[in-house]
C-alpha cells in the first residue's frame, strides 16, 4: 500500500462526526476509529479485537495502553524520517498518557494531519 493511497482514503473520512468508540466512515468515529476504519478499508480484518475504552484512555492509572497497542502493530520512526501516511501518536499534555492518534497528511510545505477530536463536530485535516 502506498502512502498516497492511505492519505486519499483518510481524506474520504473528513466530515465524519466524532463518536466515541465508533469506526464507520460517514456515520462516526473517534481517533482510534479513524485508523481502525482505514485498516479495514485497505488491509482487511483488524489485527486484534479492541476492548471498550474510556475517553481518558486509562490516564488516571497512568497505563500506556494505546502506546502498547501501537507498538504491537506499527514500527517507530525518527522525526526526520516522517512522511505522509505515517500514524501519529501523541500526548495531549506533558505528563499524560499517549492517547490521541492521527495520520500525517503532508509534510511540506505545510505539515498537516487528519484526526478525529471530541468537541469538533465534523472534523477536518489540521
Amino acid at each position: 500500500m502506498t502512502e498516497e493511497r492511505l492519505v486519499i482514503a483518510a481524506r474520504r473520512w473528513i466530515g465524519t462526526p466524532y463518536v466515541h468508540q465508533a469506526a464507520t466512515r460517514g456515520a462516526g468515529c473517534d481517533c482510534l476509529g479513524l485508523l481502525r476504519g482505514l485498516w479495514r478499508e485497505l488491509l482487511g480484518d483488524e489485527p486484534e479485537p479492541v476492548p471498550a475504552y474510556s475517553m481518558d484512555w486509562s490516564e488516571p492509572q497512568g497505563e500506556e495502553q494505546l502506546w502498547a497497542a501501537v507498538q504491537r502493530h506499527l514500527r517507530s520512526k525518527s522525526p526526520e524520517d516522517m512522511a505522509a501516511g505515517d500514524v501519529l501518536l501523541f500526548r495531549m499534555r506533558h505528563g499524560s498518557v499517549a492517547k490521541h492518534l492521527g495520520l500525517q497528511a503532508s509534510i511540506a510545505p505545510k505539515p498537516t494531519f487528519i484526526h478525529a477530536y471530541s468537541g469538533m463536530g465534523s472534523w477536518k485535516a489540521r
